[in-house]
């Protein structure tokens, strides 16, 4: 690999050319992609988020159910209570008695309708629970699906690119590191502030690419020299003639040929 101090301007030129098909071919790649990252991630939270719920609710739903069972005991204590007062009230000695135990047998009585009471509210909210247990159950499993479905659906593109993309990334590494920092700092801050991530392009038809600016005949022939870096003064894009440009073109072609 050349050092930086040896690269002469045309050099320097034709490096960033280079860096740039690289890096445009990376972003074709993850534009394929899309958002299907960022999807399955979104779809992987809400399954997580709906299994949670869901195991929540079916833990209400033995809360319900173990509450029911011992308001069925206490209503069977009652009973008992009930049975064992009345007993009593066979053996009383006088009113005063026989009322005291005929109060308790009430009392009981009272108890074991609340109790019913509860349970009866207590099974309807388990109805409930039930219904909406089977609905996030339903959704759960949708969103599974689907989850499953745009998994492998980026595994596939994964499949298809990621060796690609990892040989275009040392690639892009090896040519970064033919170029002097500062160039690579303004390379790298012309790429993140346009849109199509372009920031080495060369002229066409007398304008930059992708502009319809025109270059003035002067500067056209100072960007053929190879003699300076020249930037666009609209886009602030570094330029490159289209000579250089196609056969870094066709060098690049041969290289991602390889793959």
């Amino acid at each position: 690999m050349a050092n930086t101090k040896e690269l002469s301007v045309e050099d320097k030129l034709r490096a960033l050319y280079d860096l740039q098909l690289i890096d445009s071919r990376i972003d074709e790649i993850r534009n394929v992609r899309g958002e299907l990252p960022l999807e399955v991630e979104d779809l992987e939270d809400e399954v997580a988020g709906l299994s949670t719920r869901l195991d929540k609710l079916k833990s209400d739903l033995e809360s319900i159910e173990e509450q029911i069972k011992e308001k069925k005991n206490a209503i069977d204590e009652h009973k008992s209570a009930i049975k064992k007062y009345t007993e009593q009230q066979k053996n009383v000695r006088n009113n005063r008695e026989f009322n005291s135990l005929t109060k308790e047998i009430e009392f009981q009585e009272l108890e074991i309708q609340l109790a019913e009471k509860h349970i009866k509210e207590m099974k309807a909210s388990i109805e409930h629970k039930k219904e909406v247990i089977s609905q996030s159950h339903d959704r759960l499993e949708a969103k599974k699906s689907h989850l499953n479905h745009k998994k492998s659906e980026l595994d596939a593109i994964m499949a298809e690119t990621e060796k690609e993309e990892n040989f275009l990334i040392e690639k892009s590494a090896e040519y970064q590191a033919q170029i002097e920092e500062r160039l690579l700092a303004a390379y790298k801050r012309i790429r993140t502030s346009v849109r199509n991530g372009l920031a080495v392009v060369s002229i066409e038809r007398g304008a930059s690419a992708g502009s319809f600016f025109t270059i003035p005949p002067q500067t056209q022939m100072e960007i053929a020299s190879r003699k300076k870096i020249i930037t666009d003064e609209h886009s602030g894009r570094i330029l490159v003639d289209s000579m250089l440009a196609d056969e870094e073109k066709e060098k690049m072609e041969q290289l991602f040929a390889k793959l």
